[in-house]
């Protein structure tokens, strides 16, 4: 009995040594089981197969409304979507979310500014860009496709413009009381039957409807979707 107490403290070392290599073993395994983006087997969607994504300002400029539809990949049962932007000190936020499609074509998602606790809302002021980016993902989370857009938020200029400066759109006169977000929408509307198109597709989502104005160079679909 004493030679077992003796050597009682080496057992119970043992022990919580095998314990902690049992652990470290499967939380490695666990980590080895998470599904990575691998961007050299995506599925390549034709055009006319895209999504075609919208982002509405509502008209306090706080919120945007992300709709995407024609969601018509085969396989896809998932959509990841991450909407990022830069507020005027530098910091970027972001909104990310994931939706069961459960056969749905479509589907669209109220997105906060801001951020919001025990029913308290802070609201960020000057955003003026960001950056889109959705995933489609199979029954077992594998990315099967990532379509990615930037987005520019406006309110007081008379020329809409996008990021990239490839496209411009010119009010006819200065906009009061209206938000615009000018952006690339991955595709076209499903109404649209185009197999390709050489520029664009370019929209102007706005708060309200959209004012008179010109795209030079550019042609109209749809009210408000640009291409060349």
């Amino acid at each position: 009995m004493n030679n077992f107490r003796k050597f009682l403290p080496f057992i119970l070392l043992g022990v919580g040594l095998i314990v902690l290599v049992l652990v470290f073993v499967l939380i490695k395994n666990k980590k080895s089981e998470v599904i990575e983006d691998d961007s050299n087997v995506l599925v390549e969607v034709a055009f006319k197969d895209r999504p075609f994504a919208s982002l509405v300002p509502t008209s306090d400029g706080h919120y945007i409304n992300l709709k995407i539809d024609k969601i018509t990949l085969p396989k896809a049962v998932s959509l990841d979507y991450e909407l990022l932007y830069t507020l005027p000190d530098g910091r970027t936020q972001g909104v990310p979310g994931t939706v069961d499609l459960k056969g749905q074509t479509s589907f669209e998602r109220k997105l906060l500014l801001g951020s919001e606790s025990n029913g308290k809302f802070r609201y960020d002021d000057g955003v003026a860009d960001g950056s889109l980016t959705v995933r489609l993902r199979n029954s077992k989370g594998k990315l099967l496709a990532k379509f990615s857009t930037k987005w520019h938020l406006q309110s007081t200029d008379s020329e809409l413009t996008s990021i990239d400066q490839n496209f411009t759109y010119k009010l006819d006169k200065k906009p009061k009381g209206i938000y615009f977000v000018t952006m690339e929408t991955f595709g076209l509307p499903a109404s649209e039957a185009l197999s390709s198109v050489e520029g664009g597709p370019y929209g102007i989502f706005t708060s309200d409807s959209l004012p008179s104005g010109s795209a030079e160079g550019w042609k109209v679909v749809s009210g408000n979707i640009f291409i060349k």
